[in-house]
């Protein structure tokens, strides 16, 4: 498929409705700055509303859309998501039912009910040092490709600053809830009749790759983001620029945006290993 419209988006798996932290940036064909896309209604984005945003624009043109969050746990390495556990999920849209089932009584798509779950909050760690009996540092085999140019935080692992987990729990909410009107790769292996189509980002991800050390928001001043933009063909900001959020969110929507257009065009931006059909991949993660 060919896409007409690649958007970035840097997420947030707090709760609340509104947060600070989700920022969306859209890029058209050609090599043009992405553009900052505002919420229609609030000041702050919901989780709500990016879906809602995303189903509306892909309505008349073909869209990638990037979402930084874990699109799954690691399978491969144990053969199921949660060992041990009686009624594991066995595929990735099994996965995002449980999740969402499970959080029922939690708004916004918020995730992190399944930490008080009595079978599998054993394998998070959670906040609160509520570290389950069952977790580890177990990685999926996107990950340990990715190790080469930067390393993601394992998938389990809500706390910290690197914590995925949490924003990947509301993810894997969403993923269920536009698993039938959407294209999520590379879960489903061909595009259908859907515009739009939903990929794994990891923004310092591709600052490594353009060389751009993703280390305490120097990478998010004009000079070195510019740098990383040509990277991927695509103009600098200005000298004004602020990557505006609580870590700098904006700059690594945009990056996302521009890593998107780039990379949709490259013929090997689709080889993986066959665990994908498990646990996701994230997108330009050779």
């Amino acid at each position: 498929m060919e896409f007409e419209l690649f958007v970035g988006i840097d997420w947030s798996g707090a709760k609340g409705e509104c947060h600070r932290g989700i920022s969306v940036f859209c890029a058209e064909e050609g090599s043009r700055l992405p553009v900052k896309i505002k919420p229609p209604l609030q000041r702050n984005w919901s989780r709500l509303a990016v879906v809602e945003w995303l189903k509306q624009i892909s309505k008349t043109q073909p869209v990638l859309a990037g979402i930084d969050f874990a699109f799954a746990h690691p399978f491969s390495d144990e053969g199921a998501y949660f060992p041990g556990a009686a009624d594991s999920p066995v595929t990735a849209a099994d996965l995002w039912g449980k999740i969402d089932q499970i959080n029922q009584s939690q708004p916004h798509f918020y995730g992190g009910g399944v930490w008080d779950d009595a079978q599998f909050g054993a394998y998070y760690n959670a906040p609160n040092g509520r570290r389950g009996n069952r977790f580890r540092s177990r990685r999926r085999v996107t990950e340990q490709m990715a190790r080469a140019v930067r390393s993601p935080s394992p998938t389990f692992n809500c706390v910290g600053p690197a914590g995925v987990g949490t924003g990947s729990l509301a993810g894997m909410r969403i993923l269920h809830h536009l698993k039938h009107q959407a294209h999520i790769w590379p879960f489903d292996r061909q595009y259908g009749q859907h515009n739009l189509c939903l990929v794994e980002i990891f923004p310092s991800y591709y600052f490594a790759q353009a060389g751009i050390a993703p280390l305490k928001h120097a990478h998010l001043a004009p000079a070195p983001l510019s740098e990383a933009l040509a990277y991927f063909n695509c103009e600098g900001v200005s000298q004004d620029f602020i990557a505006e959020g609580p870590d700098g969110d904006d700059g690594d929507a945009l990056i996302s945006a521009a890593a998107l257009r780039h990379g949709s065009v490259l013929p090997d931006v689709h080889q993986m290993d066959e665990a994908a059909r498990h646990e996701g991949w994230i997108f330009g993660v050779k």
